[in-house]
């Protein structure tokens, strides 16, 4: 049976969620749903419907999984706990510290409409969190590290857009290879914030702007940059456009433990990922977990879960039987 896939909100999420289902054979996207005017999407699924989102509700009955695509901010939040009454639902809410109350007010959403949501998919949290869970588990008595990069990040280059004299900017999170080094020597090096990770900023100017004083905001912003090493460079409009158009990401998760009776064995786990299109990753990790969905809800399960919850059979498209006979 093809599992039919709803897509609310037609941003890049959105439009990678579109794509990573065309490369799943068992899934189709039968209605996207947008707060902009539906007769101004171009979509790429031939004969999908887009419909504005106050009609989502409507269409439950024509969708099996509704994949929200909204912001972690102020849109996750409300969405997935009110469609949640109405679909199984699957989100990237990505605000860590808020992640237990959202998935309470999820859970409490689909236990009572009888649904499955799934909360906080994609690469971190997702993929990385696994891997932190599964490193935990396996070496117990060690050190969790995180880098992130080298990427841009989203949040960041808005934070710097909102400068007066800031035309457009682009920041990259980069990974400092003399702690990603120490790391992986396996000798537990204590790092700060500023040792692990420096940013640097390409940004376009407003013409007439004062480039310092735009410099001196950049580098003293509370909570994006002033605990960083920042470089800022400021580049031309072609510039930003030509080099600086994709929105590439990646990074590690790296677990040093010991083991034997006196801890004389070290082992260092790494996971990493390198990314050419972040919100496509994330979309194609989502559609996977979209099939667990789908597949939870068929055996009665209900209420929330997150990637922790649910065992690896659940993503694959393959049976139990081609899944030990090749990938075990």
């Amino acid at each position: 049976m093809t599992i039919r896939i709803g897509i609310l909100g037609y941003g890049n999420l959105g439009k990678g969620v579109e794509c990573a289902v065309k490369h799943n054979p068992d899934m189709e996207v039968t209605a996207i749903f947008t707060r902009r005017d539906p007769k101004s999407l171009k979509i790429l699924t031939p004969g999908a419907g887009v419909y504005s989102v106050d009609e989502a509700a409507a269409k439950k009955d024509d969708i099996d999984v509704l994949i929200l695509c909204g912001g972690s901010a102020t849109d996750l939040p409300v969405q997935t706990p009110e469609f949640a009454k109405y679909f199984n639902v699957i989100d990237s809410f990505d605000t860590h510290a808020k992640i237990p109350e959202h998935f309470e007010a999820v859970d409490a959403a689909a236990k009572a409409s009888g649904h499955v949501g799934i909360i906080s998919v994609g690469w971190d949290p997702g993929m990385f969190s696994l891997n932190r869970l599964y490193a935990n588990a396996v070496l117990p008595g060690g050190h969790d590290y995180t880098f992130w990069g080298r990427g841009v990040s989203q949040g960041h280059s808005d934070a710097i857009r909102r400068i007066e004299g800031v035309k457009d900017a682009r920041q990259y999170t980069v990974p400092v290879e003399s702690a990603l080094s120490a790391v992986r020597s396996g000798s537990n090096p204590e790092l700060t914030t500023r040792d692990k990770h420096t940013r640097e900023c390409f940004v376009v100017a407003e013409e007439g702007a004062d480039l310092k004083k735009i410099e001196e905001e950049i580098v003293t912003m509370p909570n994006y940059f002033a605990d960083y090493d920042t470089t800022v460079h400021f580049i031309s409009e072609e510039e930003l456009v030509r080099d600086h158009a994709g929105i590439p990401h990646g990074g590690f998760v790296i677990r040093t433990g010991k083991t034997g009776w006196n801890d004389e064995h070290n082992h260092v786990i790494e996971y990493s990922l390198k990314l050419d299109s972040n919100p496509e990753f994330t979309s194609s990790v989502i559609v996977a977990y979209a099939r667990a969905a789908y597949r939870l809800s068929k055996e009665g399960q209900t209420g929330c879960k997150t990637v922790f919850d649910i065992a690896p059979a659940y993503l694959s498209a393959l049976d139990g039987a081609e899944i030990r006979k090749h990938l075990l």
